[in-house]
């Protein structure tokens, strides 16, 4: 029996490849382009499900290998899966593991079978297989599932990525097949590094296997910018329209708007709340160090333009002073800030894409935000 399609779309721009959606999953819907807040441990770092809701979160992410490591399936499993023991409702995407190939290169080795971890917690030793990696994903039961990938460094040689990209297709076919949770999507991956040629052979093969949405893996890895925009701007348009279309682990303000330009519909990223535990703010003018002197007597908000709960009722002033004494309700409070501001942003870009109105949105957006600012 044919699984019934999750995503429907609904308005696209007339100047762009951006995009209107809505996805369907067992826990409730979320609206596209989305941002996802990463909850790598079961945790969004210190925000409360209901603080996510507040600020509109539709969709979080959490991670298999981490969630594998502690607490493991045994405590998942006791609370009847992720949702209950996160007490997050809403839907939830698990990455496979895939990054922690990539992010624990010195703690792991890969054949085309498997990939044998030492846990970075213990040391223990983890075996991932494709078939494992869709068990665990399985037994969290989140909305969305990822297929199991390796995400290759840059720089790296061709050949090596060439054989990367076969290994990532033949776990994609091996995910696909031990699969067995109807309610739960699989998205697959495609990978080629920064060569267009195996990203094309990659992408039409990937697509052949016959996926519920689709993610390009393997960009912001450390190449260029400009590299990493003229891959996805070559490759989203390319995947089918009639599927979600998710970037992975892209993460500045910037880089979401030319991405939904670009024809993607769903981004994670860890900058919102890595950045507001070092005390950094994202702001409509750019980011800010809220710990640097210039502050000690500054009252404004950490953005006059955010209607947020830490912006309403603290001074940037105070924020200082709460970094600099360590007191955890600072971070905690510019995190709160960094996760609305991203997930406001890409509200107001899909109403722009409604109202016809995206590139004068970007445009406007581009033309006050300095990345630089601090």
């Amino acid at each position: 029996m044919t699984k019934k399609k999750i995503f429907i779309l609904k308005t696209k721009d007339q100047k762009s490849h951006a995009r209107v959606g809505m996805v369907t999953t067992k826990h409730g819907v979320f609206n596209t382009p989305v941002f996802m807040p990463v909850g790598t441990q079961a945790t969004v770092k210190g925000i409360k499900p209901s603080e996510l809701k507040d600020a509109g979160a539709e969709i979080i992410l959490s991670n298999t290998y981490h969630v594998f490591v502690r607490p493991g399936m045994e405590v998942i499993e006791r609370h009847k899966g992720l949702h209950n023991f996160m007490a997050w409702h809403g839907p939830i995407l698990t990455d496979s593991g895939g990054y922690q190939v990539f992010s624990l290169a010195k703690l792991r080795k890969i054949t085309e079978d498997e990939v044998v971890f030492n846990s970075h917690f213990d040391g223990r030793k983890i075996v991932f297989t494709p078939e494992i990696v869709m068990k665990i994903q399985e037994t969290l039961g989140s909305d969305i599932a990822m297929v199991f990938d390796e995400c290759p460094h840059y720089p790296a040689d061709k050949n090596y990525i060439k054989k990367s990209m076969h290994m990532t297709l033949e776990w994609a076919r091996r995910c696909k097949k031990a699969h067995k949770k109807r309610s739960q999507a699989v998205f697959g991956i495609v990978q080629g590094g920064m060569f267009p040629d195996l990203r094309a052979e990659s992408l039409e093969q990937t697509v052949a296997i016959d996926f519920d949405g689709y993610a390009l893996g393997g960009l912001s890895v450390g190449e260029p910018k400009e590299l990493m925009y003229e891959i996805a701007q070559t490759f989203l348009p390319q995947l089918p329209d009639e599927k979600p279309k998710y970037v992975m682990g892209i993460g500045t303000p910037l880089d979401l708007l030319n991405m939904i330009s670009f024809g993607a519909d769903m981004f994670d990223c860890v900058n919102p709340t890595r950045y507001g535990r070092n005390g950094t703010a994202f702001t409509h003018a750019g980011k800010i160090v809220v710990r640097n002197g210039n502050y000690t007597l500054d009252k404004k908000p950490l953005d006059p333009k955010c209607d947020c709960y830490t912006c309403k009722h603290f001074t940037r002033s105070y924020l200082r002073h709460l970094l600099n004494c360590h007191e955890m309700l600072g971070p905690q409070l510019i995190s709160y800030h960094n996760v609305y501001f991203f997930i406001r942003l890409i509200s107001a870009a899909r109403e722009a894409i409604k109202n016809g109105e995206f590139q004068q949105f970007k445009r406007r957006f581009e033309r006050n935000y300095d990345e630089k600012s601090c």
